[in-house]
Parts: structure tokens; C-alpha cells; sequence
């Protein structure tokens, strides 16, 4: 993002940074490098695919980066979603996971905080960087000091918002709304499937990834729902080369919306 890997390829790709196409032909499951690297991206329950990793799934991972002293940036953004008991909701289930992996918190996915810049991200004290020369540093004060030092913190509004979310009530009105998105999602998922269309995600995840019908690429089937059902929904190509071909609609609306929206949807010709 800061553009230090170099430029953008004609294949879509930014040079400098090892990709992890994920695709129906994995499961949608990113597959370990094939070469060392130094930082790992793992956004997991996954926007867009709603894909999550098993806990063995997700010790692999651990284990490369504790072989090739590589930092897991794990984003557990929609880890209130996760409804199935083999899925772990922090990657720190995993044994030995606080030496490699920092792990990334949201409010806006559980507790509606979209737009107000609140999150949190832990850095355990384990965690090492290494440099060229093997050396060892330690992150968590590296974070400490650009944390206080470039930061002047959540006004406190939003603050005493945050700390309702752990309230009792908070607590329970979270798990409310998600079961709601859940069940939006449940819908959109059933109808994509009985109209024939190959679907993934929304079980774990407040997203449902589809495959596009008669090798329409991504943006055709966004023009075909806009114009043909009124219904918008994001085309795959927007998340990288390996999304195309894919369609991504969201369980986060009224439910009925959602229901008029899929009988819209399956008036087509698709």
C-alpha cells in the first residue's frame, strides 16, 4: 500500500509481493509459499469468500512462519461470524501463534462502528522481527512507540461506545444482530443455489461469494443484476486478478430487503 514493492504488472499483480490465488479449484484455501517470505496477509473468516480454516488448517500456517521466522498479519475482522466449532476465532487457539502472528480486532463488523476509526490490534511481547543480519527486534515496543507517538487516540465517545460492546447487554444485542446477518445470509446463500448458480461463504461469514453463470465475467453479472433485477452486489474482479468471474453479495441488510431481493434475482434468465 505504501508502494515499496515495486509497480503494478500487466497480469494485474504488484511486483515485489507473492500472491495466494484462492479458488474454487483449493477450496478457496490459500496455499503455503512456495518461497520464504517475510509478512503473511490472512484475512480469515475471508471477505470476499467467507472462507475459514480449521485449526489444523491454520496450524500449518503457524508452523511455516515459525520455520521461516516470517509475522503472520492475521485480520479477524468477521470472527463473530464464525458459527462452527472447528473454526478458530483467534489464530492464538493455535499453539505457538503469539511468537509469529499479529492479530488485527474490529468493531465494525460485530458492533456497527463502520466510520468511527475504532479497532484494536495485539502484539504480543513473544513476537520477534528479524533483520538482514538475523538480528532480533521486539515489536510490541516498536508498536508502543509509533502507537504513542504518532496517535492521539479514539475520542472518548466512541471509547465508552466500545466498552458498552462488552457489556452484558452489549454482548447480547451483538449476538442478535449477527444471528440476523446470519440468517440473511442463509437466504441469499439457498436462493444462489437453487437458481443453479455454484455458491461458497455464508455460513462463516456475512458474505456470499458466486460463481458467475455461462462464463460471464465479473462485471457483465453486475450489469445483468443492476439493470435486469435492481439489486447491486460487488464483482469478484474488485478484490484482484483471481477474483474474476465471481460475485460477491452481502447478508448486511433488512431481511426484506434480502427476500426481495433474491425473488428479484430469480426472475432472471441466468
Amino acid at each position: 500500500m505504501a508502494g515499496r514493492s515495486g509497480p503494478m504488472q500487466d497480469n494485474g499483480r504488484y511486483q515485489g509481493i507473492v500472491y495466494l490465488p484462492c479458488t474454487a479449484e483449493n477450496n478457496f484455501i490459500p496455499e503455503l509459499p512456495e518461497t520464504p517470505v517475510d509478512l503473511i496477509y490472512l484475512c480469515l473468516p475471508n471477505n470476499p469468500t467467507g472462507t475459514a480454516l480449521t485449526r489444523e488448517e491454520l496450524s500449518k500456517w503457524v508452523e511455516y512462519a515459525r520455520e521461516n521466522n516470517s509475522i503472520i498479519l492475521f485480520d479477524a475482522a468477521y470472527e463473530a461470524y464464525v458459527t462452527e466449532d472447528n473454526i478458530p476465532r483467534s489464530i492464538y487457539e493455535i499453539e505457538g501463534a503469539k511468537e509469529v502472528a499479529i492479530e488485527f480486532r474490529s468493531f465494525s463488523k460485530n458492533a456497527g462502528f463502520t466510520g468511527t476509526r475504532c479497532a484494536f490490534s495485539v502484539v504480543p511481547k513473544e513476537i520477534m522481527a528479524f533483520d538482514l543480519d538475523g538480528n532480533t527486534h521486539d515489536l510490541n515496543s516498536l508498536w508502543n512507540r509509533r502507537q504513542t507517538t504518532k496517535f492521539n487516540g479514539v475520542s472518548y465517545p466512541v471509547q465508552r461506545a466500545a466498552k458498552a460492546v462488552y457489556s452484558p447487554e452489549g454482548q447480547k444485542e451483538i449476538k442478535e444482530s449477527i444471528t440476523y446477518y446470519l440468517n440473511n445470509a442463509s437466504i441469499v446463500r439457498k436462493n444462489m443455489e437453487e437458481i443453479g448458480l455454484n455458491v461458497y461463504g455464508g455460513v462463516n461469514s456475512p458474505y456470499i461469494w458466486v460463481k458467475t453463470p455461462e462464463s460471464m465475467d465479473s462485471w457483465e453479472f453486475f450489469d445483468l443484476l443492476l439493470k435486469e433485477a435492481h439489486v447491486v452486489g460487488t464483482p469478484g474482479v474488485g478484490f484482484g486478478p483471481s477474483g474474476e468471474g465471481y460475485f460477491r453479495l452481502t447478508a448486511f441488510n433488512t431481511l426484506e430487503n434480502t427476500i426481495e431481493a433474491m425473488n428479484r434475482i430469480s426472475k432472471l434468465s441466468i
